[in-house]
């Protein structure tokens, strides 16, 4: 289903500006963000050179495939989309509980009074992304690097005795499932057939994939307290302040859930500098099955977004094809 693509100027925009800001900051300029599937990420620009950013969550501007838009607004699965100004709100509500820098919200608004969508005006964090400043110079952000891993300890040592969405979790609701990994597996079973639907490769290791899939999931333990996570935290969600202070962004999908599973993204995205987030404590065995999990998830994903129109199409190819490589490759190193 093809989703009319709103081109939002100036114009579109100058009355959630002066909400959010006040009548002295006249609005020159408006440039959407790259990289946003989800929501629409703008930048705005004022008289002054002062900047905001603005979220906008409308079915326009999302990538994904809209043919289960029920099954992806179902908060009660920790894996539906991460996306809504509840889910943004509700997050934000935690991590500044927390101590944890997020950039502050000057204006959200729901009841549609300046655009037609939910939307939030949010501070924008001058400077890079952790990500290109870790391609530029990585000693340049160890200190950042020290202070993230202590946000990532402050936030998983945040428990509680369910898993699930934050938001859900506020309101007294409950996750479907019976477990952090019976919700993986049932996710992983199904990127597996859909990846196998798309990709030969896999395809032909698809019941290898299965029984293995079961077999690690078997030797996981039972579980009954979960720490707060990000739930996608690459360095490309990671803004820098100007005092070197690490600043999450994409925090809709924070959640309580095994600790274990932002550790295999971290590992993923991260690379060699993980070395500034490991922690001790981690169960090797959830580890080994979130990880197959996630590759899987690193295929599917990618392939599920391109049945759209989503713009940046050789970019989400090479996620799949890496992440491909690295499933072939996990079961090759299981079978020595």
């Amino acid at each position: 289903m093809n989703v009319a693509r709103r081109v939002v100027g100036r114009d579109h925009l100058a009355g959630v500006a002066r909400a959010a800001l006040g009548a002295r900051h006249r609005l020159v300029g408006v440039s959407r963000l790259r990289g946003g599937s989800k929501k629409g990420v703008y930048r705005l620009t004022f008289e002054d050179d002062s900047t905001a950013i603005v979220y906008i969550w409308d079915d326009a501007e999302n990538y994904w495939p809209t043919a289960n838009a029920a099954d992806a607004e179902d908060h009660a699965d920790p894996f539906s989309h991460a996306s809504g100004i509840e889910l943004f709100q509700a997050a934000h509500r935690h991590l500044s509980a927390l101590g944890i820098r997020t950039p502050r919200i000057r204006l959200a608004d729901r009841s549609r009074s300046y655009y037609p969508a939910d939307i939030a005006v949010i501070e924008d964090v001058p400077g890079e992304n952790l990500e290109t400043l870790l391609e530029q110079n990585p000693r340049s952000v160890e200190t950042t690097l020290a202070r993230l891993a202590e946000a990532l300890d402050l936030m998983q040592r945040h428990t509680a005795p369910g898993f699930g969405k934050v938001a859900l979790i506020d309101n007294g609701g409950v996750s479907h499932g019976r477990s952090c990994e019976q919700v993986v597996l049932d996710r992983a079973l199904e990127d597996l057939a859909e990846a196998s639907s798309r990709d030969m490769r896999i395809a032909g290791v698809r019941d290898h994939v299965d029984d293995v899939l079961r077999g690690l999931a078997g030797a996981v333990r039972p579980r009954s307290e979960y720490g707060l996570i990000h739930g996608e935290l690459g360095p490309d969600h990671v803004l820098v302040d100007r005092h070197g202070q690490p600043v999450l962004i994409d925090i809709e999908g924070l959640m309580f859930f095994d600790v274990e599973w932002e550790h295999v993204f971290l590992r993923i995205r991260f690379g060699e500098h993980y070395q500034w987030l490991n922690r001790g404590g981690l169960d090797e065995r959830r580890l080994a099955f979130y990880m197959l999990a996630m590759r899987l998830s690193l295929v599917a994903g990618p392939l599920r977004l391109l049945d759209g129109d989503f713009p940046d199409r050789d970019f989400m190819m090479g996620i799949v094809e890496y992440n491909l490589q690295q499933v072939l490759a996990l079961l090759r190193e299981g079978n020595r």
